[in-house]
């Protein structure tokens, strides 16, 4: 329904100084590096959700994922969310195949120069520095973001 946010969930997977990041062939945000995720499933909370969307898309069993911070969008378009963003730390291992775009091993350091959406780069520098975060992003209805705050700081990001 048109308004009404939808619920997903993101999980960050790291080993050392790297995340592994989707390249999404599909909307949203195709052709953009994004964490693993997907919407939560009537019934089930976050947590069980982040683990049940990280083994769908990459294969990979998490077993405790740490809860990083909440991001919400919101536009006057049908583009409008909220994300519950988790880490998991992982072993590395060769990128696996995914059937919502390819996996990619990305330097930490690299973040701010890839195609990202406009909220993810502030979401892995909140995350890499191990600080909790809940960001409100706010897009015009062509979703370039018009502004971004961090509540629990207080703190105007865009």
């Amino acid at each position: 329904m048109e308004g009404h946010k939808k619920v997903a969930v993101f999980c960050i997977l790291q080993c050392d100084n790297q995340f592994l990041l989707l390249e999404r062939n599909k909307e949203p945000n195709p052709g953009k590096l994004v964490p693993v995720g997907g919407k939560l499933d009537p019934y089930e909370t976050p947590l069980n959700a982040v683990i049940r969307e990280t083994k769908e898309e990459t294969g990979i069993d998490i077993i405790s994922p740490q809860f990083c911070g909440m991001l919400t969008e919101t536009s006057p378009s049908p583009y409008n969310w909220v994300s519950y963003i988790y880490l998991a730390r992982i072993n590395y291992l060769p990128a696996p195949w995914c059937d919502e775009g390819t996996l990619h091993w990305i330097n930490i350091l690299d973040l701010e120069t890839l195609n990202t959406p406009a909220t993810d780069f502030h979401i892995y520098k909140y995350v890499a520095a191990g600080e909790k975060f809940m960001f409100d992003a706010v897009f015009d209805a062509d979703l370039n973001m018009v502004s971004m705050y961090e509540e629990l700081k207080g703190l105007q990001i865009r």
